[in-house]
């Protein structure tokens, strides 16, 4: 009889915590979403041949500073390639290639 009341305060515990146990976060706490940095995957993948500013065309690389292409033709380029770029679909997740599609378009206020 002396060990069920011992158990029964852990069990309590245990319950009360709900489905947040063992998620490494307190009971009704919800998941931090983590921005993706478009720039620095972009400056770490494409900035060699579409330079930082997207002003560069190396080995026939498109000058992104003055695209017209609308988003979701940029989005299709960067996860098929086209052309000598190669395709990020299995490098990068959607995510990324969006954030990457995102920070490519901001480049667009630059002048040649």
């Amino acid at each position: 009889m002396a060990v069920r009341h011992l158990l029964l305060p852990g069990v309590v515990a245990l319950i009360a915590c709900g489905s947040d146990a063992g998620q490494g976060r307190a009971a009704g706490t919800t998941v931090a979403t983590v921005a993706i940095d478009g720039r620095g995957i972009f400056n770490a993948q494409c900035a060699l041949c579409h330079g930082r500013g997207g002003d560069k065309s190396i080995g026939g690389a498109k000058l992104l500073h003055v695209s017209t292409l609308p988003r979701e033709g940029m989005v299709a380029v960067v996860t098929n390639g086209r052309g000598a770029m190669m395709p990020y679909k299995g490098t990068l997740t959607a995510e990324e290639i969006q954030a990457v599609v995102d920070h490519a378009m901001g480049l667009r206020t630059k002048k040649e």
